[in-house]
């Protein structure tokens, strides 16, 4: 596997513990749980694993480089998820900060 690939990967693969770490808390925090809850702490758990998935994609890729990913794929994630299970709303204004943010993350790959 090439080290540009498996930065990618690694830091993909951070961006997916968070984001099932933040679905799990928000889930626990809806229900009322308490933070010994089993939900929390495998969110807790998560957040330690996307640590590790950071550490190794800064092995192999630039810290922009891995910014980017990270952020791109949480930002896209995380709002399609509030759309399908959590009934959040989206407004002209959500969908004007998602294409400006694609927009940022095209200008900083292309010059990165």
């Amino acid at each position: 596997m090439s080290p540009i690939f498996s930065g990618y990967f690694c830091a993909l693969s951070c961006a997916l513990a968070v984001i099932v770490a933040d679905i799990l808390l928000k889930l626990s925090a809806d229900l009322g749980h308490t933070f010994w809850s089993p939900g929390v702490m495998i969110a807790c758990g998560l957040y330690v694993l996307s640590a590790l998935f950071w550490f190794w994609s800064m092995r192999s890729m630039s810290l922009a480089q891995a910014g980017v990913t990270y952020t791109m794929f949480s930002l896209v994630s995380l709002f399609v998820i509030g759309l399908l299970f959590f009934d959040e709303a989206a407004a002209w204004r959500e969908f004007a900060g998602i294409a400006c943010a694609l927009c940022a993350v095209l200008l900083m790959v292309k010059f990165t």
